[in-house]
């Protein structure tokens, strides 16, 4: 498992774009995590907050561009 700051890392050394469609793709993975928890065939439960704290790392990456930009 990736450390907190690697992972803070590989999200900023990524551009915008790559930033908005890895955000798809997380929230696609938290859609289906909660289809999952719902019909109660969740593996791992400890994953959706895993994936919520990575959409607000990335929302908050991309804020922090928008910002600098302006």
């Amino acid at each position: 498992m990736m450390k907190l700051n690697e992972k803070l890392n590989e999200y900023r050394n990524l551009t915008a774009d790559e930033l908005n469609s890895k955000l798809g793709d997380l929230k696609q993975e938290l859609f289906n995590l909660r289809f999952q928890h719902a019909i109660n065939q969740l593996e791992n439960p400890q994953r959706i907050p895993a994936v919520k704290k990575d959409i607000a790392r990335i929302k908050t990456i991309l804020r922090e561009m928008e910002l600098k930009n302006n």
